[in-house]
């Protein structure tokens, strides 16, 4: 007979992506409810009920297979980044800049206040500043929106994520580097690799659109370029230990700024990139455990209203000069509270120099639960109520 164990374990992630992705298309389709929200409650469900089935390490398979699903993602995110616009309209890059210190600072004092470490303070306070490209950009296609407070947060999402994700590894290092205490020496070396990241990003930015351009198959191959330029990218950054974050963003920045048509039928990099989107959002959840969510949840409640607050007060502080009404400068805000996927992938990554921080950050543990379900509907509404989404009105 065979064992049932070793059949779980076999067939634990085909069934957790399937049932998650069917649930999530029933739920939609009842509800409303933007997908990833149901495939990360499904995904965090059944890492409860069968841990050993969705078990994952830092090199297999299904790690790496997330891995690549966030980077197609953030080529695709970086892509919508329109550098020229924020030269025209410097008061958005501003706004993200005030936005980010200020969520840094009032989550390093809560967390500090309640008697936190302070590299552990620091630690939740950088994650804290991000919001997750991945959340908001899925919710964004899903409900095919566009206009004012759609292209802000985008930018507002790609400036936070780049500046967390710097203080993270600043805090890092400072963490792998204390036994010498040099603060110095932890910011030049994430300084150098988060500079090596962009550059491989840039440099894949140029070659594929001049592959491109000289088998003159644009229209034909992009997708599967572009998605083999991803997948290379972020297998060259783990062998050489830089960020895929910033090289797949600036990959597709990159590739927009070389007057790559990317077509709208390529959103999402088809089915494939469907599949690989229910798996990255089921795998959010999978590390988390349920006893650690109990035990970070009384803060993570006072961390996230203040997160809340904080990015919606500071962005609606510059709407004015930045060229909207205060309304779409708070709903703007307001859509920037996605951050699950993102964490989760930055704090596997620490796991390959040897640190593992999930039990020193409890409460970050429960804000990656809570936002994984809720950040995307909080922005799917805040897109309805600035009538930035066309698809909602015509169901």
């Amino acid at each position: 007979m065979p064992d049932i164990q070793v059949i779980l374990a076999d067939l634990g992630w085909p069934l957790a992506i399937a049932l998650a992705w069917l649930s999530g298309e029933f739920v939609h389709r009842w509800t409303r409810l933007p997908r990833i929200s149901v495939y990360g409650l499904v995904g965090f469900l059944l890492a409860q009920a069968f841990p050993e089935a969705l078990s994952s390490g830092a090199s297999s398979n299904v790690t790496i297979l997330a891995n690549m699903a966030f980077g197609l993602i953030l080529f695709e995110f970086g892509y919508r980044i329109n550098l020229h616009w924020l030269r025209i309209n410097p008061w958005i890059a501003v706004s993200g800049l005030v936005e980010s210190a200020a969520t840094f600072g009032v989550v390093y004092l809560i967390s500090h206040l309640t008697g936190m470490p302070p590299l552990t303070s620091l630690l939740l306070a950088s994650l804290a500043m991000s919001t997750s490209p991945a959340g908001v950009l899925r919710v964004i296609n899903e409900e095919n929106s566009s206009g004012q407070v759609t292209e802000r947060v985008l930018h507002l999402v790609a400036i936070n994520s780049v500046i967390a994700v710097f203080v993270f590894k600043v805090v890092v290092g400072f963490w792998v580097f204390q036994t010498s205490g040099s603060l110095t020496q932890a910011v030049s070396h994430s300084g150098i690799e988060l500079l090596v990241s962009a550059a491989m990003g840039a440099v894949m930015g140029f070659i594929v659109p001049a592959l491109l351009r000289r088998l003159g198959a644009l229209a034909q191959d992009g997708t599967i370029a572009f998605a083999l330029g991803v997948i290379l990218l972020v297998a060259a950054s783990r062998a050489f230990d830089v960020s895929p974050v910033l090289a797949t963003l600036t990959f597709g920045l990159a590739a927009r700024h070389k007057r790559v048509a990317f077509s709208r039928t390529e959103r999402n990099f088809g089915g494939i990139g469907e599949l690989l989107t229910v798996l990255l959002f089921v795998f959010a959840v999978s590390t988390l455990e349920w006893e650690r969510v109990v035990d970070g949840a009384g803060l993570a409640a006072v961390l996230l209203l203040a997160r809340f607050l904080v990015k919606t007060a500071s962005v609606a502080a510059f709407a004015h000069v930045s060229g909207i009404s205060w309304r779409k400068g708070v709903l703007t805000g307001i859509a920037l509270s996605p951050m699950s996927v993102f964490v989760t992938l930055l704090l596997e990554q620490t796991k390959y120099m040897g640190i593992v921080l999930v039990d020193e950050l409890a409460a970050l543990t429960a804000m990656t639960l809570l936002l994984e379900v809720v950040g995307p509907v909080i922005t799917q509404r805040a897109l309805i109520w600035a009538n930035e989404s066309p698809s909602q009105e015509e169901k």
